[in-house]
């Protein structure tokens, strides 16, 4: 197995099966620390950068988090147009990046540019961790999501997957590649063009995926409808289907009403109740939309919330291991 120490985490491709097992046994270690809300001092002398040209709640908040709470420092910028890179200057990425190298020693970064990061890789001296580039891939909401299921389950072999959304989407490009690592089937459920609105657009997983998934070993079959694979699901990923162009670094807030997601996408108490596993196991990253309502929250099956802190605890062990803390 490869050491993580002084290493980029970009893609979930990139990961091999022991690797996944390293970063959760190393997140299981750092867990009482986050649970009791201490700090400790590992990384109390190292520094996070944190560079999100897109906005971000649970991500940036849960690595500087992840930062605080094994004693290191955190700075960085949270909207590039405060920046250089997003004023009249239009920084490049490559100037950005050989200037942040030198405050940090390790960059943790959002872009509205598929490749974005590892493209900042090529000039950085100190690792970049993608927090989520485009329609690309984001590794460390999947690798959270799979720490949630396993140390619940006690295994990931054997579990069958179904995903529910939108299918351009950077988790379930990640999801996707992961899987592949586990004997975990994965059914995708998604609308077509057009399901939406006239013109919406195709939101089922795009082919290059699909071709790549298979070609790593994962079994993939795809649904029209919720109900038709929800009753073997072990673990159920769901994503929006009303969301915005995460191509794009800003969207403005909008009163205007939205586009209801068809029953097809959604997953209700009353579905869950009647056609679920009674010990499956249902993650979303948030934000959510009319996808997932409220009331499901306080079900058997919901594990939003263990999945949030979760996301402070894998950030742990990868900045403990990409930083040489631990080994």
């Amino acid at each position: 197995m490869r050491s993580f120490q002084g290493r980029d985490i970009l893609s979930l491709e990139e990961f091999e099966r022991q690797e996944y097992f390293r970063v959760f046994d190393i997140a299981d270690r750092l867990a009482p620390i986050a649970r009791d809300r201490r700090n400790s001092d590992l990384l109390r002398a190292k520094t996070l950068v944190t560079a999100f040209y897109q906005p971000s709640t649970r991500t940036r908040l849960s690595h500087e988090a992840a930062m605080h709470r094994l004693g290191g420092a955190v700075t960085g910028f949270v909207d590039a147009k405060n920046t250089r890179a997003g004023d009249y200057y239009q920084e490049s990425l490559r100037d950005t990046v050989r200037m942040l190298e030198n405050y940090g020693d390790v960059i943790v970064m959002r872009h509205f540019e598929e490749g974005a990061p590892r493209e900042a890789a090529r000039w950085s001296s100190v690792p970049i961790i993608n927090a989520g580039d485009g329609w690309g891939e984001h590794p460390t909401q999947i690798l959270t999501d799979l720490y949630t299921v396993a140390a619940e389950r006690g295994r990931l072999d054997g579990l069958r997957w179904l995903a529910v959304g939108d299918m351009r989407m950077r988790t379930m490009h990640s999801l996707g590649h992961a899987l592949a690592r586990f004997d975990c089937p994965l059914t995708l459920v998604a609308p077509p063009a057009d399901a939406l609105f006239p013109g919406s657009p195709d939101m089922r997983m795009p082919e290059q995926y699909k071709e790549s998934f298979r070609r790593d070993g994962l079994e993939v079959r795809e649904a029209e409808h919720v109900e038709e694979a929800i009753a073997e699901a072990d673990v159920i990923l769901v994503e929006p289907v009303v969301q915005p162009d995460y191509t794009r670094a800003h969207h403005e807030a909008s009163t205007e009403d939205k586009p209801v997601t068809p029953a097809n996408y959604r997953i209700t108490r009353e579905l869950l109740g009647s056609r679920a596993k009674s010990d499956a196991i249902l993650l979303h990253s948030l934000p959510r939309m009319d996808e997932l309502p409220p009331d499901v929250d306080g079900t058997r099956w919901s594990r939003l919330w263990q999945e949030a802190a979760n996301g402070v605890v894998v950030r742990m062990a990868l900045l403990a291991l990409v930083l040489g803390a631990v080994e």
